[in-house]
Parts: C-alpha cells; sequence; structure tokens
C-alpha cells in the first residue's frame, strides 16, 4: 500500500507514533490499576465473610485514602532523614513530585538539553514500597529539529522512554536506632520514546541500594545492572555504581560529592568504563505549608574517562515533598 501523506507526515510514522502514545497509556493505566488495587490488599487483611457488601468494601478504600498521609509518616519515621542526591537515586522512601534538567556538552562540539530527567510523581501506597511513575523526558539536540532519513542520521529532538521505579525496603532505622537502609529497585523503561531518543526495547533494571549515616555525614550507594529485552550486541548490559558523600549544614543546606561509575561487559562499548565525579549543593526540605515543601539542587557533572557518553553536564533538580 502507497504511504500517503498528511502535512507532511507519512501514515506510517502516524501510525507509529499512535501504537506508542497507546502503549504508554496503556503503562501508566497498569500503574494507576496496581496503585489503585492497593486498598484490596488491605481488605484481604482484616477479617471478613465470604460476602462481603459493597459497604465494606467503600470503607475500606476510604480508610486506606483517609489514612495515606499518617501512614506515610509512619513509614518514613523509620528511616534515615537524608535529602536525595542529585544523580544517585537514594534507598530512602519519598513521596515527591520531581522534575530534574540537565545540559550535557557532547563530543565534537554537540550539545543535548534534557527536559525532565525522566523523573515524574512518587508514592509511598504501603509499607515498605515506593513507586515512581516516570514522565518521559523531554531531548533536545542543539536546539534544530533533524529528521533521519539515512543511516547514522543525528537524532531527532522528541521524547525519551518511558520509565518506572518499584522501592522495596529491606532494612533501615533513624538517626536514633541506628542510621541506615537497605533497599532493593526493580526499574523498568519501556521502548515509548522518539526515533533518536529511544533504546528501542524494554530495559529491566535490578539494583541494590544502602547507606549510613555518621552524625551530620551520610554516604548513600547503589549497584545494579541493566537487561534489555533486546539489542543486546548494541546496548550491552552496562553495570552502574553510584556513590553520593553528603555533609548537612545549617539544617537545610546539604554540600555533596558523587561518583558515578558504568562499565559496559558487552555490547558497542564492550570492556569501556565510564566515571563521572559531581559535585554539588542541595536546599531543602523547606517546609511550605503543613506537608509540602520544596527541595532545590545543582551539580556538574565531570568525565575523568576516556570516550564518555558526554563531556560533562550542569544538572538542576527541584522536588516538591509532601
Amino acid at each position: 500500500m502507497a504511504s500517503s501523506k498528511i502535512y507532511g507526515i507519512t501514515y506510517s510514522a502516524m501510525q507509529t507514533h499512535f501504537q506508542r502514545g497507546l502503549y504508554q497509556l496503556l503503562l501508566v493505566l497498569l500503574g494507576l490499576a496496581v496503585l489503585l488495587g492497593v486498598p484490596t490488599i488491605c481488605l484481604a487483611q482484616t477479617p471478613s465473610t465470604s460476602a462481603t457488601s459493597g459497604t465494606d468494601v467503600f470503607s475500606a478504600i476510604k480508610n486506606y485514602f483517609v489514612d495515606w498521609f499518617p501512614r506515610v509518616t509512619r513509614i518514613q519515621s523509620e528511616q534515615p532523614r537524608w535529602i536525595t542526591p542529585i544523580v544517585t537515586v537514594t534507598p530512602r522512601l519519598e513521596e515527591e513530585f520531581r522534575y530534574d534538567q540537565f545540559w550535557q556538552a557532547n563530543p565534537y562540539g554537540q550539545a543535548t538539553d534534557n527536559f525532565g530527567g525522566g523523573k515524574g510523581l512518587e508514592l509511598i501506597p504501603f509499607q515498605n514500597t515506593e513507586i515512581i511513575l516516570g514522565v518521559p523526558a523531554w531531548i533536545a539536540h542543539n536546539g534544530r529539529i533533524l529528521h533521519p532519513t539515512k543511516k547514522k542520521h543525528p537524532a531527532t529532538d522528541g521524547w525519551a522512554d518511558e520509565t518506572f521505579l518499584i522501592k522495596y525496603r529491606l532494612l533501615s532505622a533513624n538517626e536514633e536506632k541506628g542510621n541506615y537502609i537497605v533497599t532493593a529497585f526493580m526499574g523498568f523503561s519501556a521502548p515509548t520514546g522518539d526515533d533518536g531518543n529511544s533504546n528501542h526495547h524494554g530495559i529491566f533494571t535490578p539494583t541494590i541500594a544502602a547507606g549510613k549515616g555518621f552524625g551530620n555525614f551520610d554516604v548513600q550507594t547503589t549497584a545494579g545492572i541493566s537487561l534489555p529485552d533486546g539489542g543486546l550486541q548494541r546496548l550491552g548490559m552496562p553495570v552502574a555504581w553510584n556513590t553520593a558523600f553528603q555533609y548537612r549544614m545549617l539544617k537545610y543546606i546539604w554540600p555533596e560529592f558523587e561518583v558515578n561509575y558504568t562499565w559496559w561487559p558487552n555490547g558497542e562499548r564492550e570492556g569501556e568504563t565510564q566515571v563521572f565525579l559531581t559535585p554539588g549543593i542541595i536546599i531543602g526540605r523547606i517546609p511550605i505549608h503543613e506537608r509540602i515543601g520544596i527541595t532545590a539542587g545543582f551539580g556538574y557533572q565531570i568525565a575523568v574517562t576516556k570516550r564518555p557518553t558526554y563531556n560533562h553536564a550542569a544538572i538542576l533538580t527541584g522536588r516538591i515533598p509532601f
């Protein structure tokens, strides 16, 4: 069948974007279904007869949401009160909305602006568990929209892949009882992004994270591996190890220094390693109204190994914890 055009866009391209949009919508609905299905779990944990009335079900769901913030407070009181680092994913369970901005300087004078950083809504739906529903980042390449018509043509501006993350806290103690935490993650990246900004394969990322505090000083670290469902020769299975060193000053000021390490055991970059050093500073959590606060930070990544994916990057992060 001939490929017709509407306003310069081919039918096949429109169909592809529609399919990706539908896939993304289904993933979001799935995440919401999991979240809204939690009250059913809560109901199952309470004594009930086989013929539970609609009133009982409604009451259980209502109580679940009414108790949401008190429950989050109880859960967070069992862990250290550190701040989330700029790059390293914290082992703490957080409830907030987060937006990051990256300005990357790439090899050969190229630049990439990342709007959002794949961050988004972070929720604590039940004990020891956090769910992060990422908002796809918008990627801009040198401020120009380039249409890939040939092999190895420069990437186009557009949306990156959709991301999700589930955390399960294994061990924790607040500052008064030991000041440590251990958490397991499972991340997933769905190939919903535009050409040139997508991995074109789903990627699972199991990770183990831990942290230990010593007075006003703390160390938070994560180690994980990315497992694509295809394209192994191109993507490989990179192993990432991130560590953040933080010190708390004047209640709300957190200077930090991070080491961001990646090793590719296979794929196009087989045998290569990459290290970024990331000094930064975070100010927060500054209370605004009741539970709502604000946190902001700035960091600067510097590549210290050969052939990095980018040379350096300025990072701005903003969060609204609640």
